[in-house]
């Protein structure tokens, strides 16, 4: 058997094999794909790609290292199912010529009505109350209306431009920040650019839309917190660690922020003891905001378009290209 031209090592849970985005690759080459756990562990990551010289990723749990790169020569490109490229060192892509390309803006719908729903399910207390009734109680507590609210959105990419788009949508008025301080981009859509503390100061909601990068990572610490109001609510759709796990845990105990709505965690699956798992102001869903059929079946088909082009010499989506 010839060396498989594409291995996609991380296909657990599977979303990928037997795909017509499956299909379309095997028209490049011999493809590999791996439908088993273990693809968190760097030597077997890369007993997988083995002499690949394409790997599509498709779980973050997968982790392109130093290592990895070091020792799989024959790879050239990662084609990544998403956005988000925080489990891939880049730096090391660049420098073992290695191109990087993701699905920028495909997910950004589902993801956005997800926070959304965080945002609704947080304020009226819907799991909660749910929860209550099917004890037999009949609770009868104050909720919070959403219109009239401010809504301060960190980020405004194609998941964060939708967000502020619902929240306007509902009669919230939005603010926005741009780690790259496009105050163009967020006043076409329609909100105010603000400072970050001004944000968190004026905010009732707080959605976080930013990537995961050494400048974004604890985005949120115990300063912050302590500036936001208590009647405010987090909603995180995009990483974990863009917050600091004690001082938000701190936060929702102590009552500096009213509640959150958590899509990621620093560690997932989350483990058994999670301090978040026993909070009752806390709404939390298996970081699947993006798991819609619309949005799997475009993602996938657009993480093999990129190799069809990486492989024609016109790559794109280019998050890294390697260094000459």
């Amino acid at each position: 058997m010839t060396d498989a031209l594409i291995s996609v090592p991380d296909d657990f849970p599977t979303v990928f094999d037997g795909t017509p985005a499956h299909a379309r690759a095997k028209k490049l080459g011999e493809v590999k794909v791996v439908t088993a756990a273990g693809a968190n562990q760097e030597d077997e990551l890369i007993r997988r790609i083995d002499r690949a010289r394409v790997a599509i990723n498709i779980r973050a749990h997968a982790h392109f290292t130093e290592g990895v790169f070091a020792s799989c020569r024959h790879l050239k490109m990662v084609s990544i199912w998403g956005t988000g490229t925080d489990n891939v060192d880049l730096a090391a892509a660049g420098r073992h010529g290695v191109t990087v390309c993701n699905t920028p803006g495909v997910n950004a719908n589902a993801v956005a009505e997800h926070a959304l729903a965080l945002m609704l399910a947080t304020s009226r207390k819907i799991p909660r109350i749910d929860h209550e009734m099917r004890e037999g109680k009949w609770p009868r507590e104050m909720l919070t209306q959403l219109l009239g609210k401010t809504l301060g959105v960190f980020g405004v990419g194609g998941i964060g431009a939708r967000v502020a788009e619902l929240g306007r949508a509902i009669g919230m008025t939005v603010l926005a920040w741009s780690l790259q301080g496009d105050t163009k981009r967020i006043a076409a859509m329609g909100a105010r650019p603000a400072s970050k503390d001004e944000i968190l100061r004026e905010a009732d909601v707080v959605s976080l839309n930013l990537r995961l990068i050494p400048e974004t990572r604890a985005f949120l610490g115990r300063k912050e917190f302590s500036t936001m109001k208590r009647t405010a609510i987090l909603i995180n759709t995009a990483r974990g660690a863009l917050v600091e796990r004690d001082a938000l845990v701190d936060a929702l105990r102590k009552g500096q922020i009213a509640g959150a709505g958590l899509d990621v965690f620093h560690d997932e699956p989350m483990k058994a003891g999670d301090p978040l798992l026993t909070l009752d102001n806390v709404v939390l869903s298996p970081h699947h905001a993006g798991q819609t059929p619309e949005v799997i079946r475009d993602g996938l088909l657009r993480a093999v378009e990129n190799i069809e082009n990486y492989l024609k010499g016109s790559p794109t989506d280019v998050v890294v290209a390697p260094v000459r």
